[in-house]
């Protein structure tokens, strides 16, 4: 230890240990010695500065004395610095989302997006306990529930088992963005019961997205306003003619002596009986309005008068009325809530999960907080985003020692992306790719289904815009990859259907047959693509639009669109006979017309085979699928 000597006391000096810096050391005095400092390490010179010893704390201002030796005030004395132990700071994302999903929306706009996506909904009794706005939402369902004479409370017989239940939470907004309740809803756990015990028939039809988005396209080039509305207690309204016991509801079983159950008089949400229930019950109210189901679909009821009309689809118990009939959407209004106890929600904003935004210019669809969920949820949220939904020659298979994913993940996630594509025609493709192999998913599958989070990471907010273009023409363009599955060759078909220019209906899917050519493929694609033109301009009809002329198809195989128009080729056709007759048919009624297209312009291409970063860009940007922000007015800003 080398000894440091006081240059202001000759007399004194100070031994101090530079091996236990930060820790109490008392100074020593020692005997006067020579200035002689032995060589250790560190090299100390023989004229050094004057260290001071640390010392136990002494008060700011004060003056410590140890022996001779006056030590200066200072505050810190005695706490050892931070040497090794740096403060860590959070390193930022290289891909911050906030980034991927700026946008240039109103101050009415971005409110009602803050207050989606920053609210959050329990998931479970335990979470939505002690929070004010949820119990307060689950007293307001108990008590709907009591006053409608729901159940009865009876000791469970002999022989009988219940249905378990549980609570599911929402919000609704209002038209101007903002929270306009909590709802709770108790939920049966309907997985639980049996066929031909406690339930018979379940079917229930729910509106099909194809017809909400042709709708869409119809409100737009017409002018024709949204509104949407929401049944309280919806399930409620139904009948229940079979013996159905239920558990006490979660948190309410306070109430309930042992033994004691609910024996429900009430078809109640999560009954396999009782969407049909519902249903049956809403139908015949609406024929008594003087309104009639549409072929098309059947959740869409359609009411002329004067030339005029309206239309309403119901989606369990969320439906949007529209229609250029001003007063007979009044009266419909008084009409259901006289009968029914509902909730008016104004113009059209949020549905199914499914974002609405309306300008002058159109209107836009999307699911941006499903996206951003979603990637929470996997915990991509900061990872790189991609290009493409899916790399170009992917050649995905079941391979013989593939090593195995976890199905449950996997199969959930890959659930998720089917919901999605509602809105997103740019992962159609890619979707239908990855969801062939739910059954034994392997690290490759899981990898593909990963790459395309990495993309909706790039492109969380895009979606399908509705323009307005002045006509409601039917066209269709398909397109086949022939042999393009490498685990049995078989054929990828896919076709976009556009109503008034806008893109309504989407679909890729890879044939049940193995094509023997690429004609043959483009044949089978073409059927397919027939069977939706015919379902859109019946659909169209029942609202009131006939079509004036034949809805184009648009192919770019010379051979197939020559093998429907020429009736001689029957060696190459004998295999495909029905469909070749059914286009045959179709092409001499003039119902559809099949014009050539350039394989550069055939917008189906990216529904059938993966493409580079460029070709899928321009063909989503021919059929405004993207982020329309920048175009918008009204609810967007320029």
């Amino acid at each position: 230890m080398p000894e440091v000597r006081d240059t202001e006391n000759p007399e004194c000096s100070t031994s101090y240990n530079y091996e236990t810096i930060g820790e109490h050391i008392e100074p020593t005095t020692t005997e006067h010695v020579d200035p002689v400092v032995e060589q250790v390490e560190p090299v100390v010179d023989p004229v050094v500065e004057q260290v001071e010893p640390v010392v136990e704390h002494v008060e700011s201002g004060a003056t410590e004395t140890t022996g001779r030796y006056s030590l200066p005030p200072r505050s810190n004395r005695g706490v050892p610095p931070k040497r090794y132990s740096p403060e860590r700071e959070t390193r930022n994302s290289r891909y911050p989302v906030a980034n991927m999903v700026d946008g240039n929306l109103s101050n009415s706009a971005k409110a009602f997006v803050a207050s989606l996506y920053t609210e959050q909904i329990p998931n479970s009794v335990k979470e939505a306990q002690g929070k004010k706005n949820w119990e307060e939402a689950m007293e307001v369902e108990m008590r709907a529930l009591i006053k409608n004479n729901t159940w009865e409370k009876c000791i469970l017989p002999k022989g009988k088992k219940t249905v378990g239940c549980r609570w599911v939470y929402s919000i609704k907004y209002k038209p101007d963005g903002s929270i306009g309740r909590y709802k709770a809803r108790l939920v049966a756990k309907g997985y639980t019961q049996t066929y031909g015990i406690d339930y018979s028939e379940t079917f229930s039809p729910v509106a099909k997205m194809d017809t909400i988005r042709v709708l869409f396209s119809v409100a737009v080039n017409k002018d024709w306003p949204l509104h949407q509305f929401d049944v309280t207690n919806a399930f409620l309204h139904g009948d229940l003619t079979e013996e159905v016991y239920m558990e006490a509801p979660p948190g309410f079983s306070r109430g309930f002596k042992d033994g004691e159950v609910c024996r429900l008089k009430k078809s109640l949400y999560g009954l396999k009986q009782s969407p049909r229930a519902w249903f049956g019950k809403f139908t015949l109210a609406m024929k008594e309005y003087g309104y009639r189901q549409s072929n098309a679909d059947h959740t869409l009821f359609l009411k002329r008068r004067n030339g005029l009309v309206t239309c309403l689809i119901i989606y369990v118990d969320d439906m949007i009325i529209t229609g250029d009939d001003v007063e007979e959407i009044t009266q419909l209004k008084r009409n259901l809530f006289s009968k029914f106890e509902m909730k008016d929600l104004g113009n059209l904003k949020y549905f199914l999960g499914i974002e609405v935004l309306r300008s002058k210019r159109g209107i836009f669809i999307c699911q941006k907080k499903y996206v951003l969920d979603l990637l929470a949820e996997t915990g991509l949220i900061d990872c790189k985003p991609a290009d493409t939904p899916m790399v170009v020659n992917h050649n995905l298979h079941m391979e013989l020692n593939g090593k195995l994913a976890d199905r449950e993940r996997y199969q959930r996630l890959v659930g998720k992306l089917i919901y999605l594509s509602h809105t997103r025609p740019d992962i159609a493709y890619a979707v239908g790719v990855v969801s062939q192999f739910m059954h034994q998913p392997q690290v490759a599958h899981m990898e593909a289904a990963q790459r395309i989070l990495r993309y909706l990471k790039g492109t969380a907010g895009h979606g399908v815009l509705f323009k307005t273009n002045g006509h409601l023409n039917v066209e269709l363009y398909t397109d086949a990859d022939w042999a393009g599955d490498k685990g049995n060759r078989r054929s990828t078909s896919g076709y976009f259907s556009l109503v008034g220019g806008n893109l309504v209906t989407w679909r890729s899917k890879k044939q049940k047959v193995v094509a023997l050519s690429s004609a043959e493929a483009e044949f089978r694609g073409i059927a397919r693509g027939l069977s939706e033109v015919l379902w859109i301009r019946k659909l169209l009809v029942d609202i009131g639009f006939s079509q004036k002329g034949p809805s184009k198809v648009m192919c770019d195989n010379t051979a197939a669109i020559q093998i429907s128009e020429n009736p001689v080729q029957h060696d190459r056709t004998k295999h495909v006979e029905v469909d070749r007759h059914f286009i045959k048919e179709k092409l001499e009624k003039g119902i559809i017309e099949l014009p050539y297209v350039a394989s550069k312009d055939q917008l189906a291409d990216i529904l059938t085979k993966a493409v580079n970063g460029n070709a899928f860009s321009s063909c989503l940007s021919k059929l405004s699928i993207g982020d329309p922000t920048t175009q918008l007015e009204g609810e967007c800003q320029k």
